[in-house]
């Protein structure tokens, strides 16, 4: 979208303020899809659910592709951010339950990996398809994303239903066939479907407590109340620092720095691609090996110098050779610091940090934070630069990015190497919570408690 909204705004001559709706109305209409497709998932399976949203996606983006006017546009747009958050809800949580137990870390981290990788395509695909006439470009930069799907409404005929949704449904000689694929040996296999049985078995207990989990969440004890500033900060301040907008709008950030024609302004959008790519692999390679705090704080330091940086750039260079390449080295850091922490570290720390009780509807609200945030800042990202300038945009961005520096400092502990049940010790007491004391207390503080 980023690049065909170039040549929508062209062809069918939308105000900004419809610009902004287009663009930034997939994320808060992707919740819901996420929303749904817990309940979805439950009822109809795993692989059929990824089915529905590969066909709410096509149908979505052929609309898009095909629409005459901005309303049928917006239709279509609907549609396909249903569709994705569909994908993006059960993609985890199919990957997780499929895998081995050897490479589900490995594994589980794909998503994150693949949705960097399609914002790189898509940013290939609009700088390749510039050159035809504006009312065909951006169709096609908008239908070509039926691909990937496409393809993926293959592979469906070979990838198996999840085990642990056989199990629910009774089916355990086709859930221990799919075991008996991703496992070695009859006795893991069984000992596997065993374990599975358990856990289905507690499943009507624990929809039973569901009511209890959420009076929990909305009237928290301290070390809830820890968990959730924590988990649901971190979410909030992965998208109030403006990536989403970077993201989306990075020409309109281009065209502010000084460069001109649509062929340049998408070709600096593929470097951003590449670079937010790149270091998302850098960060996972890390992750395990420096820890999640040296690598948040490395990030929002990071972001908060490249986005004050590019703020310098855009009010005091003037169109030239060197802002326009101080703007692209600043756009490239923001993102390349983004992947490198608090992107993809947001959504391991969100995980680690809730009991199994509060797993679920705990990150889930972390995610209509998320989601809600990306939403709010996309759809007002143009107003607010029209007001105050692109450059006091990002001056303000680069306060909140230095405010999650505090946030990091003071809420988010380090849980490299830790247990779980570590974890969960560190949010009893607010002084280890903040990192006043050594997790070499953690034998006292859990002989206290």
């Amino acid at each position: 979208m980023s690049g065909a909204i170039i040549f929508i705004k062209e062809d069918l001559n939308i105000s900004e303020v419809q610009e902004e709706v287009l663009v930034g109305i997939l994320s808060i209409v992707s919740l819901l899809g996420s929303l749904a497709g817990g309940k979805t998932s439950d009822a109809i399976g795993r692989k059929w659910t990824i089915a529905f949203a590969v066909g709410v996606f096509q149908t979505g983006a052929a609309i898009m592709a095909l629409s005459p006017s901005f309303g049928i546009l917006i239709i279509g747009r609907l549609l396909a951010g249903v569709g994705i958050g569909f994908g993006v809800m059960i993609a985890p949580v199919y990957i997780a339950e499929i895998s081995p137990a050897i490479a589900r870390g490995s594994l589980t981290s794909f998503p994150e990996i693949f949705v960097n990788l399609g914002i790189l395509f898509g940013y290939i695909s609009d700088y390749v398809f510039s050159g035809l006439p504006a009312h065909i470009s951006w169709r096609v930069m908008l239908g070509v994303g039926i691909l990937p799907s496409v393809f993926i409404g293959f592979a469906l005929f070979v990838i198996p239903e999840s085990p642990r949704w056989l199990v629910m449904q009774n089916r355990f000689e086709d859930a221990k066939s799919v075991l008996s694929k991703t496992m070695e040996g009859e006795r893991q296999v069984e000992e596997r479907l065993k374990e599975i049985q358990l856990a289905a078995g507690l499943a009507n207990a624990e929809k039973y407590e569901a009511r209890s989990v959420w009076r929990e969440i909305w009237n928290p004890s301290p070390p809830v109340r820890r968990m959730l500033i924590t988990g649901c900060g971190i979410q909030c301040f992965q998208q109030v620092t403006g990536i989403d907008a970077t993201v989306y709008y990075s020409p309109t950030i281009f065209k502010e720095a000084g460069i001109k024609g649509n062929n340049q302004l998408l070709a600096a959008t593929v470097a951003v691609g590449f670079t937010k790519t790149l270091f998302i692999l850098v960060a996972i390679f890390l992750i395990d090996k420096v820890g999640r705090k040296p690598l948040l704080y490395v990030s929002t330091i990071g972001m908060t110098t490249c986005m004050f940086g590019l703020c310098l750039t855009l009010a005091l260079i003037e169109d030239g050779q060197l802002g326009i390449a101080l703007a692209i080295l600043a756009v490239c850091g923001n993102v390349a610091f983004f992947s490198i922490g608090i992107g993809p570290i947001c959504w391991v720390v969100s995980s680690e940090i809730l009991p199994l009780r509060l797993r679920a509807q705990g990150s889930a609200l972390g995610a209509v934070g998320s989601r809600v945030s990306s939403g709010v800042v996309t759809m007002s990202f143009l107003s607010v630069s029209r007001a105050i300038t692109v450059s006091g945009t990002f001056f303000i961005f680069s306060v909140i990015s230095a405010i999650s520096v505090v946030f990091v400092h003071k809420c988010v502990p380090e849980t490299k190497g830790k247990s779980l049940e570590e974890i969960e010790i560190m949010f009893q007491n607010e002084a280890h919570w903040r990192g006043e004391v050594e997790m070499g207390d953690s034998e006292r503080l859990m002989q206290k408690e």
